[in-house]
């Protein structure tokens, strides 16, 4: 196996493994577990996302006789009251429904198990928080995943290129900020816009991180290709720093205080 080649194979695992993190850490992450119940082990699902003009569905495995179930829940960053309605039984699950939200709009919410004799079991330790979105078309979604995949991909090449001193790595960076740039700032927006019906809500115009840490990586990789006009060995140290500056970004989780409504700010 030659050296490109295990470079290229670094450059992927590095890759994967923070998009994997960053997927397992955003806020669109379902809510997973396992609960022993009625001498048996019972996993579930929670749903953390769902699409507006839809109630967002509920479920939880049916465990036998002598239990109900309840779905609880209030509007997040609320003065709601909590409300309590009964799961019903289809085929094997208990179903519920949480009411729509607008866009941004949020849901906490919990199962509570309830036995007959009187024992009451929570599902989760503390409350799930679901947010409700438009649906972002896949003609725009797609290739926003893609450009922004690929970007991460030579971002991480670049670094690697640079820190073996190799010839390639300005090329790189000027392919990893055109990829950025077309993903971030071109069909992020457009992706925002069908989601939550804003272009944009990092700086200046809020403190969405999602917006804030691809403005940053952005400007790294303009300055490293701006300090690395003239051929010297400090170039490779700016390709160093957009390079760990466009990993550490990608390690913020997705969506961390994004858009969402305060309801406790609207006329009751």
């Amino acid at each position: 196996m030659g050296d490109k080649t295990l470079i290229w194979l670094a450059t992927a695992v590095i890759t994967l493994s923070s998009l994997m993190y960053q997927w397992r850490t955003s806020p669109s992450y379902p809510v997973r577990g396992n609960i022993p119940l009625a001498g048996k082990t019972v996993s579930y699902r929670f749903p953390t996302t769902w699409h507006t003009g839809e109630d967002a569905k509920i479920v939880f495995p049916a465990i036998g006789d002598g239990w109900t179930a309840q779905l609880e829940y209030r509007r997040y960053k609320s003065r709601d009251a909590w409300q309590s309605h009964p799961m019903h039984l289809e085929g094997d699950y208990w179903v519920g429904y949480l009411p729509h939200q607008p866009a941004a709009g949020k849901i906490m919410y919990t199962v509570s198990l309830h036995q007959d004799s009187g024992q009451t079991q929570s599902v989760v330790d503390a409350p799930v928080i679901l947010r409700y979105k438009g649906r972002i078309p896949l003609a725009i979604l797609l290739p926003h995943i893609l450009l922004m995949f690929t970007s991460m991909l030579l971002s991480t090449r670049t670094g690697i290129e640079a820190l073996v001193e190799g010839p390639g790595a300005r090329q790189l960076a000027a392919w990893t900020l055109g990829l950025l740039v077309a993903g971030g700032l071109v069909m992020g927006p457009l992706v925002q816009k069908y989601a939550f019906d804003a272009y944009w809500t990092g700086w200046p115009f809020g403190h969405d991180l999602t917006d804030n840490k691809t403005l940053a990586a952005v400007l790294g990789w303009a300055l490293a290709l701006w300090k690395s006009r003239s051929a010297s060995s400090s170039s490779r140290k700016w390709f160093l720093f957009a390079a760990v500056l466009h990993l550490v970004v990608y390690l913020i989780p997705h969506s961390v205080l994004g858009s969402e409504i305060d309801y406790t700010q609207l006329p009751s």
